[in-house]
């Protein structure tokens, strides 16, 4: 390999302060030391088992409660609906045959876009005759 000389024939890479990198002759240097002796198991403490208990029974209390809120909104709707289906009042379903379709353009409906049918109101009125101005030159 061919050294890169720089100025006053000293080679660049000495002047940059670079370093080839070398090759993994040893292992690297570990951040922590071996253990000497083995560790031994240290049971928690009673501050630590009483935390560990009280989280458990905050979730089962939870748990508990959300499974009866939930089982009483059901038991509520079920109510309402047999309430509903007893006085002669089904409840109400979205059907193409019980109202009659308006508009089948939900923006011109609103206003938003110009309506494709024509109007009814404005078809019946008759047009005005649009009066041609006279050409320069004549009067009237």
């Amino acid at each position: 390999m061919v050294a890169i000389e720089g100025f006053a024939g000293l080679p660049l890479a000495r002047l940059i302060g670079y370093k080839a990198p070398q090759m993994a002759t040893q292992p690297p240097r570990r951040v922590l030391e071996p253990l000497a002796a083995p560790q031994h198991y240290m049971p928690p403490s009673a501050r630590e088992l009483r935390a560990q208990a009280v989280q458990r029974l905050q979730s089962g209390l939870f748990g508990i409660a959300a499974i009866i809120l939930v089982v009483g909104l059901a038991s509520i709707i079920n109510d309402r609906a047999l309430k509903a289906e007893a006085a002669g009042n089904p409840p109400a379903l979205p059907s193409a045959s019980a109202s009659p379709v308006t508009g089948t353009d939900p923006l011109a409906d609103v206003g938003v876009v110009p309506s494709s049918a024509p109007d009814p109101a404005v078809a019946a009125t008759p047009q005005p005759a649009m009066a041609r101005p006279a050409p320069a030159g004549q009067a009237n």
